[in-house]
């Protein structure tokens, strides 16, 4: 799927370079994600992400965010199909973000929403189109089960793939500047 979610009556696909992540908060009232919050819900695999602590005027110092052991969990996701003119369909896919937990707090104030496997069958049951049955799911994950470490600028390349990325490093003085996901 592309990443961004790109609503099936957009009027072209650059909607979605701005619904990378969607506010649960809001979700079931913006138009872009109202109808997939209701019917089209879908778990988003990983095992861990990125966000960037500013550490000084102009930089700013990467952060891989996960489970222990790099337990492969699931981000609460929303996908749409959308029909380019040339007929070809595209699927593209979003993320829900909610507050920060204790552990993700210090660097950003959002993070993604991390559903507990026992979550999962109400996530994903089709015959739950309202979107008030599943909001409660949609709350910062336990912080104490989580761990946070920093990693060097090799994941602030979107070319760059591998374990490598998410190699812990010490931090230093001389993180260099990087962007924010969240």
């Amino acid at each position: 799927m592309r990443w961004g979610l790109i609503p099936y009556w957009a009027k072209d696909a650059s909607f979605g370079n701005k619904a990378i992540n969607a506010v649960s908060e809001t979700a079931a009232e913006k138009a872009a994600f109202r109808e997939p919050l209701r019917k089209r819900r879908c778990l988003v695999p990983a095992n861990g992400f990125y966000e960037w602590k500013q550490v000084g005027p102009k930089r700013k110092q990467a952060y891989h965010i996960g489970l222990p052991d790099d337990q492969l969990f699931a981000f609460a996701g929303l996908w749409d199909k959308w029909k380019e003119p040339s007929g070809k369909l595209i699927e593209s896919v979003t993320i829900l973000t909610t507050a920060a937990n204790a552990i993700v707090n210090d660097i950003h104030s959002r993070m993604p929403v991390i559903l507990q496997p026992d979550d999962y069958d109400m996530w994903l049951d089709p015959g739950v189109t309202d979107p008030a049955r599943v909001s409660d799911l949609l709350r910062p994950f336990d912080g104490r089960w989580m761990r946070l470490y920093p990693v060097g600028s090799r994941v602030n390349k979107v070319e760059n793939e591998g374990p490598e990325c998410a190699q812990e490093i010490p931090l230093t003085d001389d993180a260099p500047e990087q962007a924010t996901l969240f």
